[in-house]
């Protein structure tokens, strides 16, 4: 949650409770001194109009109200601004009395009442400072207007009392602007403060939100912050906590950065590989600041996954690339193909060039199958998908297929176990990869009866489309380049049979997959079922 700076006054006056305390303390310590100076100074007292009697009683009651003060800042009453003005009144009182009894402002207990003023001045953080120092003020003038009216000696003018008055607004002015300026100071490291917690829960948001890990480690390779990604792309599961050693964590990482480390890499940042059980992984690592001293950030992203989206971009390009090729030579080849069937009417040829006609029309007709199988690398953009009931699907599908491609009946089966599921898939696209595998296979069977075989079967949440032959299989090299564009094992194939099969099932949902049999050769499609289903 994002936080914001806010000043009231109640949390003003929760901050300076304590500084309220302390002046407590000093008003009871100051009674104490005011009671141990009536004992150990009452033989030498040398002040003018010294009045013991009333100086003790008011030391007692000075002791008193300091410990009266200490309770009421415990009890917390009356509020802040309350208790703070009605101390501080009765702490000027009481010192200007205490002044009297000692016989007046020459006893020097009148500077007690710039420490009280410059003290609640600032706890106060300048409010009434003003107010207190003209307090003090009127009861200095009022002490020495009684001590001129009563006594004639040595109390002749005001000049002492104005200068103490004088003192008293000056201290207080200072104290307001120097609470001023603090306060300013105050709020603007507390909304630095509030800043840049804030920008740590950003920070902290974005980490974990990203697709690459992050960790991060100080000078001694202890583990200071990560996040989620950075967990999994490591396989480390569970609870796992910050500011552990990164040896405890991840021991292949410590072990590799440490090296990196050792080798003494002045570079701003590296790249690394890392290969672990799961995944291989490539680090990039950068300092924090200028260099590694200061600690080390690492990010942490999958090799397998960034190969991928290279794959991915490649075969856009490329898809795109053959695209625009198989369009311009499709009018030449046109021309060709026209011109060869022309020539091979003409009877008037000898074998051997009737034979090399032919061979130019079969590999017209090779390069127009390769220009249509590239044209549909785009059609999966293009899905029209529409409700298809499966099983009738299939039956037609199987006639028209041994019919078109004469072969006999007997050797395509078609099992749909009394299925009757209906999907949503591109009536078109299902044909096209169906009639795919099954020329396929029909051609890499042993073409037999039951050679090959179209089934329909339902597992789980999936229907399953299996197209199986009898033939010798796909060699065992070849799996892992079996859905590749352009791959084939043979001379006469284009290689993007399977690759066009898989890409139109992804655009309806589905999946396929080659399935390893004792003999021959079997591919299944995997569709979800539906509600409808």
């Amino acid at each position: 949650m994002i936080k914001q700076s806010a000043h009231t006054g109640s949390n003003t006056s929760t901050n300076f409770w304590q500084p309220l305390a302390l002046f407590g303390v000093y008003r009871i310590l100051l009674g104490i001194v005011f009671l141990a100076s009536y004992f150990l100074l009452q033989d030498t007292r040398v002040w003018l109009n010294y009045n013991p009697t009333l100086y003790l009683s008011l030391s007692l009651g000075y002791l008193s109200f300091g410990c009266l003060a200490l309770c009421l800042n415990v009890l917390r009453k009356p509020n802040f601004s309350a208790q703070l003005s009605l101390l501080t009144l009765l702490d000027i009182g009481f010192i200007v009395l205490l002044m009297y009894a000692s016989g007046g402002i020459k006893s020097g207990l009148g500077l007690l009442l710039i420490v009280t003023i410059a003290a609640a001045s600032l706890i106060s953080q300048g409010r009434l400072a003003l107010f207190y120092a003209a307090v003090a003020s009127i009861g200095l003038l009022l002490e020495q207007s009684y001590q001129m009216l009563i006594w004639n000696e040595d109390f002749g003018d005001y000049s002492h009392a104005a200068m103490l008055s004088i003192s008293c607004f000056a201290t207080a002015w200072l104290a307001h602007s120097f609470s001023k300026r603090a306060n300013l100071h105050a709020q603007l490291a507390s909304q630095r403060g509030i800043d840049l917690e804030n920008l740590g829960q950003v920070n902290q948001l974005i980490t974990q939100e990203m697709d690459d890990g992050v960790l991060v480690v100080d000078e001694a390779l202890n583990l200071r912050h990560r996040n989620r990604q950075a967990d999994f792309l490591l396989g480390l599961e569970g609870d796992i906590r910050n500011h552990q050693p990164l040896a405890n964590y991840a021991p292949e990482l410590h072990t590799l950065l440490q090296h990196w480390h050792q080798q003494g890499h002045g570079k701003p940042q590296g790249l690394i590989k890392l290969s672990l059980s799961k995944r291989d992984l490539r680090l990039k690592i950068m300092p924090v600041g200028e260099s590694y001293a200061h600690g080390t950030v690492i990010f942490i992203q999958d090799w397998s996954h960034l190969q991928t989206q290279a794959q991915q971009l490649k075969l856009a390009a490329l898809g795109r690339l053959t695209a625009n090729i198989a369009h311009e030579i499709r009018n030449p080849l046109s021309a060709i193909s026209h011109a060869t069937q022309l020539l091979q009417e003409d009877e008037s040829h000898d074998p051997a060039s009737q034979r090399m006609l032919q061979i130019i029309s079969d590999n017209v007709q090779r390069m127009e199958q390769m220009i249509k199988d590239v044209l549909e690398l785009n059609r999966r953009d293009r899905t029209k998908q529409q409700k298809i009931q499966l099983a009738d699907f299939l039956r037609e599908f199987h006639d028209q297929f041994y019919q078109v491609e004469k072969i006999p009946a007997q050797g395509f089966v078609l099992d749909t176990d009394d299925l009757e599921p209906t999907i949503d898939f591109d009536h078109r696209h299902l044909h096209q990869v169906l009639w795919n595998l099954c020329r396929n296979g029909w051609r890499h069977s042993q073409q037999h009866d039951g050679s090959l075989t179209l089934s329909l079967r339902s597992e789980a949440e999936q229907w399953l489309i299996e197209v199986r032959d009898d033939g010798q299989g796909i060699p065992e090299h070849a799996l892992a380049h079996l859905f590749e564009p352009f791959f084939t094992t043979e001379s006469t194939g284009t290689g993007l049979g399977l690759y066009i099969a898989r890409e139109l099932c992804e655009a309806n949902g589905a999946t396929i997959e080659h399935v390893a049999i004792e003999q021959g050769c079997s591919f299944v499609i995997h569709i979800e079922k539906t509600e409808s289903a």
